[in-house]
């Protein structure tokens, strides 16, 4: 990217961007819910469309002036349905991210206190999906399914107990934090059975569905939520599918119910991330989004490192880091990023330690894969983040709030200049340097 303007105009701003893209270069981005966008889909983002309110929808707004406007929404709208083969479903592509997204699912089609069945956050669901900490939760009966004790995947027959049991008013499918191929079609299945609606939350896998590496939520499912940067590469906003019955009640809710103005500079950049999806390299992006998840499992595994459900067929894996002390989640995620390796800390099925302090690592292959890695490159970084795990074993998290706090300064004192981290911290940038940054380098 060229930032000539910005230079002159706000060099502190232009600093903290240059510094930023040089962190990303050097280091190695294993966030699941991270990607790198097109500079096409970055352009059309800080394009004029940014400048124009557009209240209202297509054809119906509450300012004048937006022929074009209603066009590019139009456009985007269309290229969505053909993405996902979702041409029997309508889709509002405004909702400015995933939480508000499925939020306005819930306030079009719900009233308050009715009940939702979803994963619990701790086994691979997400806030919105009704944690107690959460307006959802906060508004809404969440009921909650769990992945088995020692499968730690999903039973669908305990789901359907417990939707014969609660009668809920909606089931969501599809998770935050969760290595494995979801049946949306048997989850729809329960839903419909104890007429409920059937709603899947994709934000994750979109793209892994797009490009045929995962199976799809349409036709079964009546509303699909998703967000639009994760495996699908655009920027970040949202989108809501839905059955052309259930439509009115859920553009409702989005506008005038949850926000004003749409974000037209970020639907026009959705829209060019779609059509970059409809190519057959996409489709070869997202097979290699799973083999290389799939590589990183086998070299963490091989590292005798545990796995949730022991593996992956999707784009993430997540690490349970009891066996080497409780809490120890923080701990390697401070780490890693020393050693310009990021992933986030997070909570696994059965942990007792908070979400904050968990004893789990969250790991994904979008990114990586979107610079160009392959197989036997996660081979490698999976062997860099078993050394990492093995050379603090012994540091864990305290149970005592008043302990916790001071362990956890020690331990940020000790890695600052750490030998075995800052050289592995020039191994890490010497081998990132060899593979481009989409959007910016060009």
């Amino acid at each position: 990217m060229i930032y000539e303007k910005l230079k002159n105009k706000d060099p502190e701003i232009y600093d903290l961007i240059l510094k930023e893209e040089q962190r990303q270069k050097e280091g190695i981005e294993l966030i699941p819910s991270e990607n790198y966008a097109s500079s096409a889909v970055l352009e059309a983002m800080a394009s004029i469309f940014n400048d124009k309110y557009a209240e209202g929808y297509p054809k119906k707004r509450y300012y004048g002036g937006n022929f074009y406007i209603d066009e590019l929404e139009e456009l985007c709208q269309k290229r969505a349905r053909e993405a996902f083969g979702a041409l029997e479903y309508n889709v509002n592509v405004q909702p400015y991210s995933g939480t508000p997204a499925n939020l306005a699912v819930y306030f079009g089609l719900l009233n308050f206190g009715d009940t939702i069945l979803s994963l619990k956050l701790s086994h691979g669901g997400h806030l919105s999906h009704g944690d107690p900490i959460s307006l959802s939760g906060k508004s809404f009966n969440f009921v909650h399914y769990e992945v088995e004790e020692d499968t730690q995947k999903i039973n669908y027959e305990k789901i359907k107990d417990l939707a014969e049991m609660h009668k809920p008013k909606l089931i969501i499918s599809g998770f935050t934090a969760y290595p494995r191929q979801v049946n949306f079609q048997k989850i729809s299945e329960i839903a419909h059975s104890v007429s409920a609606f059937s709603m899947a939350d994709i934000s994750h896998i979109s793209g892994l569905i797009i490009g045929g590496a995962h199976p799809s939520p349409f036709p079964y499912c009546d509303i699909v939520t998703t967000t639009t940067h994760k495996t699908l590469r655009g920027p970040r906003g949202a989108m809501i599918f839905s059955k052309p019955e259930l439509s009115e009640k859920i553009n409702k809710a989005v506008f005038p119910g949850m926000q004003g103005g749409p974000h037209e500079h970020t639907i026009a950049g959705i829209a060019v991330a779609l059509k970059e999806a409809q190519t057959p390299e996409f489709k070869e992006y997202a097979r290699q989004i799973i083999l290389n998840a799939q590589a990183l499992a086998q070299s963490l595994l091989e590292e005798k490192i545990n796995l949730v459900s022991g593996g992956t067929d999707n784009h993430l894996l997540l690490l349970d880091l009891r066996n080497f002390g409780p809490g120890k989640g923080y701990f390697i995620e401070k780490a890693l990023e020393i050693a310009n390796i990021t992933v986030n800390k997070n909570p696994i099925p059965g942990d007792t330690f908070p979400p904050y302090y968990p004893s789990g690592i969250r790991l994904g292959t979008p990114a990586v894969t979107s610079r160009g890695m392959k197989e036997n490159d996660l081979n490698l970084i999976g062997k860099w983040i078993a050394e990492v795990i093995k050379k603090f074993t012994n540091y864990n998290m305290p149970e005592d709030k008043t302990e916790r706090q001071k362990a956890i300064s020690d331990f940020l004192e000790k890695i600052k200049n750490e030998e075995f981290l800052l050289n592995l911290k020039n191994e890490v940038k010497n081998f990132a340097e060899k593979f481009p940054l989409p959007g910016v380098d060009i």
